[in-house]
């Protein structure tokens, strides 16, 4: 427990309860984006739920609350859904101004006999990273993979500390013999992403708004720059490239989310191409990276319609400065030191996607958020990784930060940014149903 203002802040305050965090291997999901719980949620939802059927319904109704109805048209939820339930026929009514009790994301699906009569109703949420939630708790995937007896980074750098170990190390004693090979295949996805974006001839994204692609020309201003602007353009360049695939539906990695998947991937490839990490301290990052990814997952939410683009954005810029300071030789403290900062300084950042596309300002903040991550490793490393806020602290706040927001900041489109340019027309663009 810690008090801040004289308010009580317990670990997991809020949705997920104390408990032994999942292996990494949960929270690298591979898919096709542009949002992790917008469209992969629903489309995992949508499958489990045909599953669930006992008989071929006559139709398939499916109801969308709070800011899966909000977002769901830019965010593609409509199309996840329809997809994976294809060729039955589906009804989708969307209910932005109602919430279901367990999460801002909650989906109602129903399937209905030739009568008209109900053979099964499913309530289930789609808590952020893919995952899912209902009545009975999290919704387990059909692969079962170790939990770790450990919930928070204290109880991680004391076991380190006390066995002179490293955080891979402690990480890879847990896990089976096939865990590098899983890693590999994390890696090869993310930079495959990297090298599509780059390559990418398309001058807009997709959505309404005519964003152009940024990524080549960042990475081509890399080539004509020195020193330390080449290296800023660079790790930007990388992490757009991801960030814009993303948002055209490319298959991408979610690390923690779909929207932040372009941070890791952005400072892991600048470390591997350009300071010549060999592929086993690029794993390592992942590892690193990936536990204090669950940390945020398992005691607080990477949601933004729970806690905002702090959830999301600012755990992905803590899991890539965690990676870059292990790359570059920190030690257990000072890794912990450099995601406390990258989570730290981004509290209070609000969800406020424009037209409810993963867009703007999701892709410059996957950039810049990639610069910064760098930034928290390069100071950790100059000190001791001595200081007076821990990791742990800065998750519980911002957790009750998050929950604190007004719901116009929390994914939904009707405020910040959002509201602005909602103000101009752009043809083409639905956000609701």
């Amino acid at each position: 427990m810690m008090t801040l203002s004289g308010t009580t802040l317990p670990i997991g305050s809020g949705l997920n309860k104390i408990r032994d965090m999942k292996s990494i291997r949960y929270l690298y999901k591979i898919g096709k984006g542009p949002s992790s719980s917008h469209s992969m949620g629903p489309q995992r939802a949508a499958e489990l739920f045909r599953r669930r059927l006992s008989q071929t319904p006559r139709t398939i109704e499916v109801e969308l609350y709070g800011s899966l109805a909000a977002t769901g048209k830019g965010h593609l939820t409509d199309r996840a859904i329809l997809e994976t339930l294809s060729p039955l026929p589906v009804k989708i009514l969307w209910l932005p101004e109602k919430t279901l009790p367990l999460h801002p994301n909650g989906m109602i699906f129903r399937g209905l006999n030739p009568s008209g009569e109900i053979l099964d109703t499913w309530e289930v949420y789609s808590i952020g990273g893919g995952d899912l939630l209902d009545k009975e708790g999290p919704v387990a995937i059909s692969t079962s993979y170790p939990e770790y007896e450990f919930n928070t980074a204290a109880e991680i750098l004391r076991e380190c500390e006390q066995k002179g170990i490293s955080i891979p190390e402690m990480i890879r004693s847990r896990e089976s013999a096939d865990f590098y090979d899983f890693l590999e295949w994390i890696w090869k996805v993310m930079s495959d992403a990297v090298d599509a974006g780059l390559r990418s001839e398309e001058p807009f994204l997709p959505g309404g708004l005519r964003l152009a692609r940024k990524a080549p020309m960042m990475y081509r201003a890399a080539n004509e720059n020195i020193d330390f602007v080449r290296n800023l353009n660079l790790v930007s360049s990388y992490a757009l490239a991801v960030a814009e695939e993303n948002a055209s539906g490319g298959t991408i990695v979610t690390a923690p989310t779909c929207g932040s998947a372009g941070v890791l991937p952005g400072v892991l490839y600048y470390f591997h191409r350009h300071h010549r990490m060999p592929i086993k301290s690029i794993l390592d990052g992942l590892i690193v990276a990936g536990v204090f990814g669950s940390i945020v997952a398992s005691n607080a939410s990477i949601s933004g319609a729970m806690v905002g683009c702090q959830g999301e954005i600012g755990t992905a810029c803590a899991m890539a400065s965690a990676a870059a300071a292990c790359l570059l030789g920190g030690t257990p403290m000072q890794i912990e030191y450099a995601a406390e900062m990258g989570l730290e300084h981004c509290l209070g950042l609000t969800c406020d996607p424009v037209a409810g596309l993963v867009q703007i300002p999701c892709i410059e903040r996957n950039a810049f958020m990639a610069v910064r991550a760098v930034e928290c490793a390069m100071y950790s490393l100059a000190t001791r990784g001595e200081h007076l806020v821990s990791f742990d602290e800065v998750v519980e706040v911002m957790n009750q930060t998050g929950r604190d927001l007004q719901t116009k900041y929390r994914e939904t489109a009707t405020g910040g940014l959002a509201q602005i340019i909602a103000r101009r027309k752009f043809p083409g663009i639905t956000t609701t149903g």
